[in-house]
């Protein structure tokens, strides 16, 4: 179900990392170099795969992009934010 731009706003609030870009969550991480990246990358999945929600990931060397939408609600559901709130304890 989707949230309401109130409900959105009031969760966002609680994960300064994030940020709204439309109908998605973005947090962008950089690392010392390439290794540091992808071994983040690698502990995102265990989560992901738990939760049943997966992120959009881009990689560029030292840079790690998350994205989170649940697509097949077509915007941000509680999913998103609670993955998000995961996601924030592994770094």
């Amino acid at each position: 179900m989707l949230l309401t731009p109130e409900d959105i706003t009031q969760r966002v609030a609680h994960l300064p990392e994030w940020r709204l870009e439309g109908q998605t969550l973005r947090r962008d991480y950089r690392f010392a170099d390439f290794m540091a990246a992808i071994a983040f990358v690698n502990r995102v999945v265990e989560p992901a795969e738990a939760a049943g929600h997966h992120p959009d990931i881009t990689i560029s060397y030292n840079r790690v992009t998350l994205i989170l939408t649940t697509h097949d609600a077509g915007g941000l559901t509680a999913k998103d934010f609670d993955l998000a709130t995961v996601l924030n304890s592994l770094t």
